[in-house]
């Protein structure tokens, strides 16, 4: 007893932010080659002569390797624990991403950004799990919202660094050293991390529940989940087409040049990044655990800010530009470390890993369908006005799911 009492003492003080530590690094990695897409779109649409709908494919692809992988990864976070995914996962990523560097064919680009999406997608619900099981649900909130600041972070580092070195050196030389560094961050991460003590306890005991369908099954039957996952749908569909189309758009219609336009990226990623941790902050601090409220709040301002950014004339001034991108990259990619943490506490605690990799699973069919689809709208009017719009419109669709759900937790009385 006085072994366990000694060894279960240090997570209470130190051991929850050192792990945090090495959980956000394995975030900001992934995404910094995952999300390179977005900056890099410009180059790669060049090389391989794409059309702006087929530029939206990319990110699609990405997504669509975390929708297949997002359930299987919960559930083995869930039965194996975080760390030795967090290997796995970085060297899919890795190496996938670098192999692609060597492919002129536009298919076998999608084929392997698919697989390195695997990687990408299963690293959430494998480092949520990590955040659910060291944190308590006061703490939980700040936590998860800083962890998830890796992707915004890690976007906003390819932005700064990735998108400048590739339009000196190529986007394929600069990849490819990206993917290195993560696979040497991945070996890192598995020496370093450790999963809590009372989880490997309760190994066996989960090796021995129910069976993988009927855990997935209990999910789809969950209403209140369903509902923020297809809000997250909206949501993480929106924030992707303006990381895809951003320096794009900015670049093409408003007449910046790219390296600016690349800094605009980053400066949305920024906001995107303190919105992680802001609105994990606000909802334990303000709203006491009301994740729903802040997500409210979040999706007001999105539709707001896309509705403005539909009609910023050519010619806008740099200025006033910053404020308003900082503004949406604040909402629109701050809002899912609160995405996270309702997922993962609509269910028992032993199953959140599998609750988050159901939800992400759900939330990744908008970053498949909408990236393309407001290319596509771009493509056929010659401009991004609708494009915008079809963000604004897809908002107040959020607002009335995010209404029904409040209303189905007044009626159960469900507790934050």
């Amino acid at each position: 007893m006085r072994s366990s009492a000694l060894d279960i003492a240090p997570s209470r003080t130190y051991k929850p932010w050192r792990m945090l530590l090495w959980l956000l690094m394995a975030q900001i990695m992934v995404a910094f080659i995952g999300r390179s897409l977005g900056p890099l779109g410009v180059l790669i649409e060049e090389d391989l002569q794409l059309t702006k709908a087929q530029v939206g494919l990319l990110p699609s692809a990405l997504f669509l390797g975390q929708a297949v992988a997002s359930i299987p990864t919960g559930f083995l976070a869930d039965r194996f624990g975080s760390r030795p995914l967090l290997l796995v996962l970085s060297l899919c990523l890795g190496i996938s991403f670098l192999l692609m560097t060597f492919q002129t064919s536009f298919l076998f680009v999608l084929l392997l950004i698919m697989i390195g999406g695997i990687g990408y997608g299963g690293m959430h619900p494998t480092t949520n799990r990590g955040i659910v099981y060291w944190y308590d649900q006061k703490q939980r909130g700040t936590a998860m919202g800083i962890k998830q600041m890796g992707i915004t972070f890690g976007s906003a580092l390819a932005a700064i660094l990735l998108l400048p070195l590739a339009e000196t050196y190529g986007w394929r030389i600069v990849v490819l050293i990206a993917c290195v560094a993560l696979l040497a961050a991945g070996v890192i991460a598995y020496f370093l991390y450790r999963d809590p003590v009372e989880v490997k306890k309760q190994k066996p005991e989960k090796a021995a529940s129910g069976s993988t369908f009927s855990s997935i099954a209990a999910m789809a039957k969950n209403k209140p989940l369903l509902l923020i996952s297809l809000s997250a749908m909206g949501i993480n569909g929106s924030q992707m087409c303006l990381n895809t189309y951003l320096v794009l758009f900015t670049y093409e219609q408003i007449g910046i040049n790219l390296v600016l336009a690349g800094l605009l990226l980053v400066v949305s990623e920024v906001g995107g990044s303190l919105g992680r941790i802001g609105w994990g902050v606000i909802s334990d601090r303000v709203f006491g655990g009301k994740r729903l409220t802040v997500m409210a709040i979040i999706v007001t301002i999105t539709l707001f800010a896309s509705a403005v950014v539909a009609f910023i004339p050519h010619g806008t001034p740099y200025g006033l530009l910053i404020p308003l991108f900082f503004l949406f990259g604040f909402s629109v990619s701050g809002f899912n470390g609160i995405w996270m943490n309702l997922a993962s506490e609509l269910v028992p605690k032993e199953q959140a890993g599998l609750s988050s990799g159901f939800s992400i699973t759900l939330g990744s069919l908008g970053v498949i369908s909408l990236p393309p689809l407001f290319g596509l709208i771009v493509d056929q009017t010659a401009g991004y006005t609708f494009g915008w719009l079809m963000i604004s419109s897809i908002m107040v669709i959020v607002m009335l799911l995010l209404s029904r759900l409040y209303k189905m937790k007044k009626e159960k009385q469900y507790v934050h």
